[in-house]
């Protein structure tokens, strides 16, 4: 048994034309629909970047009980347990996420791994500079930012640009230099058995710096835009930036298009169709200047955020040009990959085997829950999305982990100083957890205020402009929300900061 898996970050599903994208040609996804199960849908479970992550490794969710922060000690991993039953597994991507404090037990989870760096402000490019260079490309200045925001993308956006300076032809980028280890990988393993590989590019997540001969084809040549890095803040841009950012996005993701096509094209010259799973998914999605706002973290997680594409092709089955319609989530992905491997799966993944759903669309649940630790919560059926606001003066949100570190950095000490011992939970294995207060404030954006809940009908309604108000579905969906909570053994004080008990 084989299986591949590639996965990018911040995919748009409206972009693609699988999925109704008309803005730009994107030949080999379209070709991948025609040879795999398109999944519509599909939604994030925990948000953002590695979060999202956690759960690809342990099938269940984590936005409930932490925020970001890497593989804890009691986390059954995905790939681990591939490697520890004698299947070589191997990720290349160039998400530098991994290599910060944050992300610090991800990697060697896997049999061997590899690290493209330069994505981002990814410290990586060395320059001694004490004049902080600007930055061309971004939308915002420092000096409209809270000191402490300003302070740390100050030292991102000087790294940005001294990264891109290495970035002199196509193959130089991250995603060109993952994806051809990726093929590498390919190319001497195609004839072997027992193998996992997951190729993980960065993008097209922000800044949407893709190489010349993609953007040219979208930018007159003496009017091409350096914009290309929104802020996560409302737009106060004119349309024409908001135009130019997209097309940005849009470029990157043609870049994306034309690796993937290089994974298919291994795949049809090996006929690895015959006998290796493919999955090709994301971690969320985007905006780029719908309902107001840009990128993600900082607003409910609208359908552009949370309706995630998802492609899938099983050997077994052989199904391909179709499509499914029953609710899936990223918890998915961990346990459909063991049971593609004919392993056990632990009993505190929370996420179903797909192989079903690929065979025949029989659904694997009713209800799937979304959020961000702190953030409004959702749960949707696939039809409603139902959203939750913290409520004003809830009780203190905590961190319960093993683990103390933010995305750059460690717990400080003073927050390690109101670390309490909690008793173990059930999928802690015996383990206590510390018990932290959480950085993480109530989100309070005129969309969802302190207390409110917001319905809306996704299908009738798929952008989300019209909440609505139906009190017998906002009570399913309510009642469903907190047998959910329940099964994932949600600490109390959690209901209380939701209005739910």
């Amino acid at each position: 048994m084989k299986a591949v898996m590639v996965m990018y970050d911040s995919l748009r599903l409206d972009c693609l034309p699988s999925y109704g994208g008309k803005e730009i040609a994107l030949p080999n996804f379209e070709r991948l629909a025609a040879h795999s199960v398109v999944f519509d849908k599909s939604y994030v479970c925990s948000l953002p970047c590695m979060p999202a992550r956690r759960e690809l490794h342990t099938g269940r969710p984590n936005f409930i009980h932490r925020s970001w922060g890497p593989l804890e000690p009691f986390d059954d991993s995905m790939p681990e347990l591939l490697k520890q039953h004698g299947i070589y597994s191997r990720l290349v991507t160039d998400h530098n996420h991994y290599v910060e404090d944050g992300g610090g037990t991800y990697c060697p989870r896997y049999s061997t791994w590899e690290c493209n760096r330069g994505q981002e402000g990814d410290p990586w490019a060395g320059h001694v500079n004490h004049n902080v260079p600007k930055n061309p490309h971004t939308l915002t200045k420092l000096d409209a930012m809270p000191e402490p925001v300003a302070k740390v993308m100050g030292k991102l956006y000087a790294q940005d640009v001294y990264n891109r300076e290495k970035f002199t032809a196509t193959e130089d980028y991250p995603q060109a230099r993952t994806f051809a280890q990726g093929l590498e990988f390919l190319e001497n393993s195609f004839q072997e058995d027992n193998w996992f590989i997951q190729i993980e590019t960065f993008d097209p997540h922000e800044p949407f710096d893709a190489p010349n001969d993609y953007v040219s084809k979208l930018f007159d040549p003496d009017q091409v835009s350096e914009l290309d890095w929104p802020p996560y803040a409302r737009v106060n841009e004119p349309q024409e930036v908001i135009d130019q950012i997209r097309r940005k996005y849009l470029a990157l993701l043609a870049f994306c298009d034309d690796s993937l096509g290089k994974v298919l094209d291994v795949f049809d010259k090996y006929d690895l169709w015959k006998d290796t799973l493919l999955i090709v998914n994301t971690d969320h999605g985007y905006l780029l200047g719908e309902h107001g706002w840009w990128a993600k973290s900082m607003m409910p997680d609208y359908q552009e955020i949370a309706h995630t594409p998802l492609f899938i092709w099983d050997p077994r089955s052989g199904k391909k040009g179709e499509r499914r319609q029953s609710l899936v989530q990223t918890i998915d992905l961990a346990p459909t990959i063991l049971e593609y491997f004919g392993l056990e799966i632990p009993k505190d993944m929370l996420g179903k085997p797909l192989r079903e759903v690929i065979a025949n669309d029989e659904a694997v649940r009713e209800y799937g829950i979304f959020g961000s630790h702190g953030g409004p919560i959702s749960i949707t059926d696939g039809q409603y999305v139902y959203m939750v606001a913290p409520v004003p003066n809830h009780p203190e949100l905590y961190d319960y982990t093993l683990m103390p570190t933010h995305m750059r950095a460690r717990f400080s000490v003073a927050e390690m100083q109101q670390a309490t011992l909690a008793e173990p939970f059930g999928f802690t294995k015996n383990c206590p957890v510390l018990k932290i207060p959480a950085q993480v404030k109530a989100m309070t954006v005129p969309e969802l205020m302190e207390g409110q809940t917001v319905l809306f009908d996704v299908i009738s309604d798929p952008q989300q402009t019209s909440p609505i108000r139906d009190a017998a579905v906002e009570e399913r969906m309510r009642k469903a929300l907190i047998e959910i909570l329940k099964e994932n053994e949600t600490p109390e004080e959690y209901y209380a900061i939701y209005g739910l008990n």
